[in-house]
């Protein structure tokens, strides 16, 4: 059977440069220690936006809530459409004194050039230009000052002195965003890396629950949870180095999601969050449902930073299952994506299902790490899962006379737990093998979500559009969710903008295919063009307007998600 250790401990070898690409040697890195339990549990302040009738009420809230939380009306109906007002650099130094001052500590609060690089910038997001206030295209600013928290109360230090000074406030955690997500504003602001708030604080294994800080990995968690054996596991699994507070912000899922769905799918049970005016509030109780009043939790998940600061996370568990790998060829992906409807169809136990297309499967073959020599063709992985050998043995049985029928060649399940480690290992190398296919070449990888049913059209006209571009690539997806990922090569800067096109039309594509522009990688700076298109104008209006009464000075993570108005163009 497929030992979750192994993998765990094959995915790390794998992901060295996930790592080094997001955290330097001035990143802290701590100890996983057991923490006492740092937490409030004030309810959260909500409002009804947004309705013709009720706008006069709406900008009157917003002024009493401005009045409350931070002193002065900075926030009134006049304000409403305004861009924000940052502080002056003179101001900034003052905040980073004042800093210093409170923590006392080098280790916390840094200026030095190379922490603000790699804070800034990253090899696998390609979205350099961030929109100023002013509406000037502007090469992304480097952070002013990275500050590492090590605790709730230190995270409110930060925002109070961010409030007073009027400087932008991004959150960093694990550092493996695509779509520029802790890009620094154009002004510059304050870095949280909550790289340093990574412990576990309770483990519940009765309820199946643990309660945890922001920067600590899934994969951490599930390797702690097998040392000290505890047959459970998180089962959501986004790009290795992914940390909780980063996942729960970017609404994450990964392989797993066909069966255990994605992070709006109630593995976050409740947050502690540090909101713009200072206040902490704990969304819910422990519990594993509530009906009480709004659900608070998902508002903070996909928010991406914008709307407040997570520090502590309840994260529900599920039980370690037996688990193999098998794999089998198609001569096209319209017959592979029929076979997985097929099979999801028919209720068997399926983990994950991959659809790895016939360039990935190449790439495989040139990288040369793997253990296998593939044939070059359109491809499912499949990750069965099952309480008994017996029912795994049942399950690959049935998918093996399913896939056959829709073509399938070649259908191999791993006869030892070390095969099944060394086939999931090559799907999960695709960062890496990908580039293989094109020497000296980097790689811009997004995604997009559609209909199951869509998929094989999205598949095909998006290969189509990329080969007339001459664009070398590889296809994935998590095609039993309908979710698909490319990794489009490019050496310079010409096919760097024949790659930023093709994406584009991309997700207009997909959305013409009643799909999302991301169906997991988060919105970020480079997604947030899309979503009036793909949710209407009342919807995003709806975000903004949640987004303006919570944080009326602009200032977390600015310019990301849903923050450019589409008439004015303003940024907030």
């Amino acid at each position: 059977m497929f030992s979750a250790s192994g993998y765990f401990q094959r995915l790390r070898q794998s992901t060295t440069l996930w790592t080094n690409l997001a955290r330097s040697k001035s990143i802290k890195h701590h100890g996983l220690t057991f923490a006492r339990r740092q937490s409030s549990s004030v309810p959260l302040k909500s409002s009804r936006p947004w309705s013709p009738i009720i706008i006069g009420s709406i900008a009157s809230g917003l002024v009493g809530y401005s009045l409350s939380a931070f002193g002065k009306p900075y926030l009134t109906s006049e304000a409403l459409e305004i861009e924000p007002k940052y502080g002056t650099p003179k101001d900034f130094e003052q905040a980073i004194k004042e800093l210093r001052a409170l923590f006392d500590s080098d280790d916390i609060v840094s200026t030095h050039k190379e922490d603000l690089r790699i804070h800034g910038y990253s090899e696998n997001d390609h979205h350099p230009i961030l929109h100023s206030p002013t509406h000037v295209s502007l090469p992304g600013a480097p952070h002013t000052v990275i500050v590492y928290p090590k605790s709730t109360e230190d995270v409110v230090k930060i925002v109070k002195t961010a409030v007073k000074y009027r400087m932008p406030l991004i959150p960093f955690s694990g550092g493996t965003c695509l779509e520029g997500g802790y890009r620094s504003s154009p002004v510059g602001g304050i870095c949280v890396d909550m790289s340093g708030m990574n412990k576990i604080i309770e483990i519940h294994e009765a309820d199946s629950d643990l309660v945890c800080q922001p920067g600590i990995g899934w994969m951490e968690i599930n390797e702690i949870l097998q040392q000290k054996g505890i047959p459970l596991f998180f089962p959501l699994d986004p790009g290795p180095g992914a940390t909780i507070g980063g996942m729960m912000s970017t609404g994450c899922s990964g392989t797993n999601a066909v069966r255990y769905g994605t992070a709006k799918g109630e593995w976050f049970l409740n947050a502690t969050v540090v909101l713009p005016s200072g206040e902490v509030i704990k969304t819910r109780q422990r519990a594993r449902k509530s009906a009480a009043g709004f659900d608070t939790t998902k508002l903070f998940i996909g928010a991406e930073g914008t709307l407040g600061i997570i520090t502590e996370v309840t994260i529900r568990l599920a039980p370690v299952l037996p688990t193999t790998v098998a794999i089998v060829h198609f001569p096209d992906v319209k017959r592979a994506t029929e076979a997985v409807i097929d099979v999801i169809n028919r209720g068997v136990g399926i983990q994950c299902v991959e659809l790895c297309d016939s360039e990935f499967m190449r790439s495989i073959n040139l990288y040369g790490a793997s253990q296998h020599k593939y044939p070059e063709q359109d491809s499912l992985f499949f990750k069965f899962q099952g309480p008994t050998s017996a029912s795994i043995a049942e399950t690959s049985k049935i998918v093996k006379e399913i896939v056959q029928k829709h073509g399938g060649t070649g259908y191999q399940l791993a006869r030892t737990e070390k095969e099944a480690l060394d086939l999931w290992a090559d799907r999960k190398n695709a960062l890496y093998s990908g580039l293989a296919l094109l020497e000296g070449s980097r790689g811009w990888s997004t995604d997009v979500c559609v209909p199951i049913s869509k998929l094989p059209q999205l598949v095909y006209e998006t290969k189509q559009d990329l080969q007339r571009l001459g664009l070398v690539s590889i296809v994935l997806g998590h095609v039993g969710d309908g979710n698909f990922h490319t990794q489009l090569l490019f050496r310079n800067d010409k096919e760097l903008e024949i790659v930023r096109e093709a994406v584009h039309r991309m997700v207009e594509r997909a959305l013409k295919l009643e799909g999302t522009c991301t169906g997991e990688h988060g919105v970020g700076i480079g997604k947030r063009e899309y979503l009036y298109e793909e949710l209407g104008e009342g919807t995003v209006e709806l975000m903004r307007s949640v987004k303006k009464t919570m944080d009326p000075l602009g200032l977390f993570n600015p310019g990301k998600v849903s923050q450019i108005d589409r008439v004015s163009g303003v940024w907030c």
